[in-house]
């Protein structure tokens, strides 16, 4: 098997090339290739890598190359992890909104939707080379935020492409802790959009044991995901640690005005890392990369790429089309709920009709999402005014404008229309 990993210089690579190295035996993979255009990145990662893949006596090799025709190039899967614009756009992201009183976050809201902008474009055009060169049943899979709505783009645009993100793998291993298990055995009720979705079931040797944790331990859930006890009960369901900023929108956004940006934390965490990777005799996963974020993505991307490769019947949490699971939205939507791959294709495991007000909120930012990824296709200040009204964090027109005007002015550089 040939994996290309396009992003393959970010500082986080090493932690997917340590579950490569581990789990060795579940995905035997023979070439892991890192793409990058930034070559001194690269060179550290790929070293890095090189040497993790070494130590642990994995019979695979990483190469690394600057060129995306040739790293694709007879791939079996393409794994996407970027970030236009690195920690200078994200840090942006995270601060222009709140001239107007918005969170800034690099996934939600209106610097969620300006890094929708800058990243569908870049996506399509490296999905092209993928489909041109890589082996004719390669799939895409996208770890790239935002992840619905860049997974739809692809879909969208006819590519093999599925959608991977960490929170509900995350919540799974947290259950399995909580309840002292194997996290095979236990099993999500997940369903929403990508950074818009609720737990619904717990189920531990299939039996639901959501309603227990509920009762018995709902302080320790509810602090887990940053909410009120209160809200978790009323909901009956574990929300997303990204719904605090809709349900506690204002109480984020005073503590955003008081503490230094994501992005700075991340840049200063990412400086160590290009340290320690350059130094030779680093041959393991340094401790550090657990506060650089994405915990247990790299066993997401095993296990969804193991059930690819066997045909294997567990759900695994991906983002794809709806296809009537939600009959609420559109079929050509991206969501994220537990699916089984047969036949050469994912299939979603039925979902239960959502109570009222989740639907209400899934609907809306639904509605947002498709008008961001017009507006990320085909440009135009209209498109991105009408995608910023519609946004549940917006919806007052002069706060759009306003959240126009900053976002176009931040991101002039990344905006080919612009």
């Amino acid at each position: 098997m040939k994996l290309a990993i396009v992003g393959g210089g970010s500082t986080y690579t090493p932690e997917l090339i340590d579950g490569f190295a581990r789990l060795h035996a579940m995905l035997p993979i023979d070439e892991v290739v890192l793409v990058d255009p930034d070559e001194e990145r690269l060179a550290l990662v790929g070293g890095m890598s090189q040497r993790m893949f070494a130590h642990a006596g994995h019979p695979g090799r990483v190469t690394m190359t600057h060129d995306l025709v040739a790293g694709v190039a007879d791939a079996d899967a393409v794994l996407i992890q970027l970030r236009v614009g690195g920690q200078d756009a994200r840090h942006a992201d995270e601060t222009w909104p709140h001239e107007v009183g918005c969170i800034g976050q690099e996934t939600t809201g209106p610097g969620g939707f300006a890094k929708a902008l800058r990243t569908v474009p870049v996506v399509l055009r490296i999905a092209e080379a993928v489909r041109e060169h890589a082996r004719p049943d390669a799939w895409l899979v996208d770890f790239t935020n935002p992840v619905g709505i860049v997974t739809r783009a692809l879909l969208e645009d006819g590519h093999r492409a599925v959608g991977l993100c960490n929170v509900a793998i995350g919540f799974q291993r947290r259950f399995a802790q909580l309840f002292d298990v194997e996290h095979d055995r236990v099993q999500l009720g997940h369903v929403g959009l990508n950074h818009l979705t609720w737990e619904r079931s717990v189920l531990v040797d299939g039996r639901d044991e959501l309603p227990n944790l509920l009762r018995d331990r709902l302080a320790e859930v509810a602090a887990d995901v940053h909410l009120a006890p209160e809200l978790v009960a009323q909901l009956g369901a574990l929300p997303s640690y990204y719904l605090r900023y809709f349900y506690e929108h204002d109480e984020v956004l005073r503590e955003q005005l008081d503490s230094p940006t994501r992005a700075e934390a991340v840049r200063a965490v990412e400086h160590e890392l290009l340290e320690l990777y350059a130094d030779p005799s680093q041959r393991v996963k340094p401790a550090a990369l657990e506060s650089r974020g994405g915990a247990f993505y790299s066993e997401a991307a095993i296990e969804l790429l193991a059930a690819m490769r066997d045909d294997a019947g567990r759900p695994r949490v991906v983002n794809l089309r709806n296809d009537g699971v939600l009959p609420f939205l559109p079929d050509d939507h991206v969501v994220e709920v537990p699916a089984v791959f047969r036949d050469g294709r994912f299939h979603a495991e039925p979902v239960e009709p959502l109570p009222d007000d989740v639907r209400g909120l899934v609907a809306a930012v639904t509605g947002y999402e498709r008008l961001a990824l017009d507006a990320a296709v085909h440009g135009g200040r209209d498109r991105v005014l009408r995608a910023m009204r519609a946004h549940p964090l917006v919806l007052q027109h002069d706060r759009a404008e306003r959240l126009t005007d900053l976002l176009l002015a931040s991101n002039a550089p990344f905006l080919e229309w612009a």
